[in-house]
C-alpha cells in the first residue's frame, strides 16, 4: 500500500455552476488539510450516484488561459466545460488541481509558448526551458479521494499517465473514459503530440481533417 498521510475535509460549500453556453449545474466545493504538496487544490462534488454505481472522476489541472480566458491553444476550457456535465449526469466528482501547465505554472508555460510559435512542440518546448515534460503528481488526487470516500472509480481522461499513477497509489481505477475532441487549428499540433508523445486516447484521424494554422 503506498505510504502517504491522510488529508481531512477542511469545509464544504454549494456553489451553483453557471457555463457562458447556458448550461448549469449545482456542486459541492470541498477543501481539504493535510495535502502533501501543500497546494489549494478542490474537489467540486457533482450529481447522486446510483446506489452502487461507480463515480465518474476526473483529474483536471488548471488551466488559467483556457479554463478562465477560453483560450484556443489547449482543449482544457471544453474540457473541464464537458467533465462538469458528464458527471453532473451521472453521479462523481472533478478535483481541481493547481498544476497550472502540467506543474511547470503559469509563466513558464507562458514562456513555452513562445518556444512553440518558433516550432517546437509542447513537449520540447519544456524541455528547451530545462523543465520536465510533465511534472505532476497525484499523491494529493489519491489523498483528496481518500478523504472523500472513494476507493474505486472511473476515470474521465484520455492521459494514461493518470490512471498508471492513480492506481499506483492504491486507487482502484476501473475504466478510463475518453473525452470528447475539441480540436481546432490553434490547438491541433499541440493535440497531435499529446497523441504521438504520451499516448494520450485521441483519434489521430480527426485530428488530421483539422488544418493548423
Amino acid at each position: 500500500m503506498p505510504d502517504f498521510t491522510a488529508a481531512t475535509q477542511r469545509a464544504r460549500v454549494r456553489v451553483p455552476l453557471r457555463f457562458q453556453d447556458g448550461y448549469r449545474a449545482d456542486a459541492e466545493l470541498v477543501t481539504f488539510h493535510g495535502l502533501a504538496d501543500g497546494l489549494e487544490h478542490v474537489a467540486v462534488v457533482l450529481g447522486d450516484p446510483a446506489p452502487g454505481s461507480t463515480p465518474l472522476v476526473r483529474l483536471h489541472s488548471e488551466c488559467l488561459t483556457g479554463d478562465a480566458f477560453g483560450s484556443a491553444r489547449c482543449d482544457c476550457g471544453p474540457q473541464l466545460r464537458e467533465a462538469v456535465e458528464r458527471i453532473a449526469e451521472r453521479g462523481g466528482v472533478l478535483l481541481y488541481l493547481r498544476q497550472e501547465g502540467r506543474g511547470i505554472g503559469l509563466y513558464n508555460k507562458l514562456d513555452a509558448y513562445a518556444l512553440q510559435d518558433e516550432g517546437l512542440d509542447t513537449y520540447a518546448a519544456n524541455a528547451a526551458l530545462g523543465l520536465p515534460e510533465d511534472a505532476r503528481d497525484y499523491t494529493a488526487a489519491a489523498q483528496m479521494l481518500a478523504a472523500l470516500g472513494i476507493g474505486e472509480l472511473d476515470l474521465l481522461s484520455n492521459n494514461p499517465d493518470k490512471a498508471e499513477q492513480l492506481r499506483a497509489l492504491g486507487v482502484e481505477v476501473n475504466d478510463r473514459v475518453p473525452t470528447g475532441v475539441f480540436a481546432t487549428p490553434d490547438n491541433v499540433r499541440y493535440l497531435r503530440a499529446k497523441v504521438l508523445q504520451t499516448q494520450h486516447t485521441l483519434p489521430l484521424g480527426d485530428l488530421s481533417k483539422v488544418s493548423a494554422g
